[in-house]
């Protein structure tokens, strides 16, 4: 079981269709820890693929495939959690991702907003509909992903970092809203994850200071638990000091 004990709790994973990847690790690690999933992603093959290997591990997993910037698609997938378990404890906005790199005078109107799309708009709406049932009950934790891009600026990442920005903003704004409700907002900012994709795109660089998805996927269970039940409004870096 670990560190963390998720029995009894539902766990709603964003962003989640391939093995090596965050959204994964996450829902790997919730699932270990005993909770009930509700997983999502706009890839359906993807994330029904990860719904059987969950049912392998003897891990109960919804899967609830879709565009999740869509509004009727992410209140759909809190919908979906809701029928199948009759709660929803936490809310973990994996999705989203690069879009592209690039100066910004060289860079098609197309990647900021497609930034901004995967990454805050769904984390808005995903976020809204859930706490429309959190409200109902209570209780409730919601974990956003940010960058250590939204608070270090780097170059040729503009608009991924303006969207990773606003999800920082986001976080602290909901959770002064939400925080009479019973129900806590906080987000991770990861630096260089070794990702299956980030490895294919970089190779594994002895130089990089890559941060392992295990350091990523316990910042998040840890948010996400009572252990931090005094905690919510926090951006926490897991970037190796790059922050």
């Amino acid at each position: 079981m670990g560190p963390f004990d998720f029995r009894e709790k539902v766990v709603l994973v964003t962003g989640v269709n391939r093995v090596g990847q965050l959204g994964h690790a996450v829902a790997m690690a919730f699932g270990q820890a005993g909770a009930q999933l509700v997983i999502s992603d706009i890839d359906s093959v993807g994330v029904a693929a990860r719904a059987k290997e969950f049912a392998k591990a003897k891990i109960p997993a919804c899967a609830a495939a879709g565009d999740l910037t869509e509004p009727d698609v992410a209140e759909w997938c809190v919908e979906q959690a809701m029928r199948t378990f009759g709660q929803l404890d936490v809310v973990v906005n994996a999705a989203g991702g690069l879009t592209g790199i690039g100066a910004m005078l060289d860079t098609h109107l197309s990647v900021f907003d497609r930034a901004v799309a995967i990454n805050l708009k769904t984390t808005y709406l995903v976020s809204r509909a859930a706490a429309r049932v959190m409200v109902q009950q209570r209780r409730g934790a919601i974990v956003n992903f940010a960058s250590v891009a939204a608070l270090l600026a780097k170059p040729s990442m503009a608009a991924y970092s303006a969207a990773k920005a606003g999800v920082a903003s986001l976080t602290r704004s909901l959770a002064l809203e939400l925080r009479d409700e019973g129900i806590r907002v906080n987000a991770v900012a990861p630096g260089l994850a070794r990702t299956t994709e980030n490895l294919a795109a970089m190779g594994d660089d002895p130089g990089a200071r890559w941060v392992e998805l295990e350091e990523i996927v316990n910042a998040v269970m840890f948010l996400a638990s009572d252990l931090a039940s005094g905690i919510t409004g926090h951006v926490l870096p897991v970037a190796r000091g790059e922050s």
